[in-house]
């Protein structure tokens, strides 16, 4: 019994690192210390526009995750009908925290 006190930080410590992969899936390149990205998604031929949704996620340790990041939650934010370009922000620090959040463009 007092082994597995012994390793249960390390072996805690362990899952967190190896699980910690929340912004990883979509980010073009990655920081294994810190990742804070800012790229496009879309873009389409509407040529102007007039309001900015944005909808987000966030990761604890890759082990739980909650929100809704999709364009849909976005346009619906402001009332968008019409998408100009999509793009996202994804930032991570050591795997702990991950964020993730679109940025819809339209009318």
């Amino acid at each position: 019994m007092k082994k597995f006190i012994f390793f249960l930080p390390v072996i805690l410590l362990s899952l967190a690192l190896i699980t910690g992969c929340g912004a990883y899936a979509v980010t073009p390149v990655l920081g294994v210390l810190y990742t804070d990205i800012k790229a496009p998604v879309t873009a389409t031929s509407h040529p102007t526009y007039s309001k900015v949704g944005t909808a987000s996620c966030t990761s604890i340790l890759g082990l739980i995750a909650t929100g809704d990041a999709s364009i849909e939650a976005a346009c619906k934010s402001v009332g968008i009908t019409k998408i100009h370009h999509v793009d996202f922000h994804s930032n991570n620090i050591l795997g702990i925290v991950a964020t993730y959040k679109i940025y819809v463009y339209g009318d």
